[in-house]
């Protein structure tokens, strides 16, 4: 099952929209397909900024990023393809995670909608902010209805932008504005915690359809 989790995403508005889907779909995410411990690649679009793609990919362990196969297609050893298409796009945030809940979760095959919340979290507060997470905040949004999992992780190296990150996949991104979604994300316990966010990002997504 799925302990790691490597997540990217793109500004593609300053590159050549059709490159970048035949670039993505065509070599990138075919090539990491090959290597040995990534389990899946699924794509998504902002539901808010159709010009934000975002990549999420489950991993066996996060090792399978300093394997050899995926270290030979990665970074410096990009394909020239590979460097021209990033270099053209905005990076908005690379991440790689451990899967701290449920555990070893795969990512449902059958989501329409992605819900990404990722941030850093005031020292003073870390220990209380994992308990609401775990004890609170997951279970209750995993509770609301088209939520069809909810997994939590946390970086293992210090140079991540951000810290913590949690995937909501969901039936459709629409569930991310649901009245049953507000309520489960409007606790005493979390207004609490939100005065100590630091460098909060989310993103509302529906899934890549080509031309969709």
């Amino acid at each position: 099952m799925a302990k790691g989790l490597l997540f990217a995403s793109f500004d593609f508005s300053t590159a050549h929209a059709d490159e970048f889907h035949d670039w993505y779909d065509l070599e990138h995410v075919p090539e990491r397909l090959r290597v040995p411990g990534i389990l899946n690649a699924e794509r998504w679009i902002g539901a808010d900024n159709p010009t934000l793609s975002i990549a999420t990919y489950d991993l066996e362990t996060l090792g399978v990023l300093r394997s050899p196969p995926y270290v030979a297609v990665a970074g410096a050893n990009g394909s020239p393809w590979t460097m021209r298409v990033t270099n053209k796009a905005t990076r908005i945030m690379r991440y790689e995670g451990n899967q701290l809940q449920p555990g070893d979760a795969a990512a449902p095959v059958n989501a329409g909608g992605l819900l990404v919340a990722s941030m850093n979290i005031d020292p003073s507060v870390e220990e209380e902010f994992n308990a609401w997470y775990n004890t609170e905040h997951l279970p209750f949004l995993a509770a609301v209805p088209g939520v069809l999992s909810a997994r939590r992780y946390q970086a293992e190296d210090a140079g991540m932008a951000r810290k913590y990150l949690a995937l909501y996949h969901l039936e459709s991104a629409d569930v991310a504005k649901s009245d049953a979604w507000q309520k489960a994300a409007g606790t005493p316990w979390t207004a609490r915690m939100r005065r100590y966010f630091r460098d909060l990002l989310v993103i509302r997504c529906k899934r890549y359809q080509r031309g969709g």
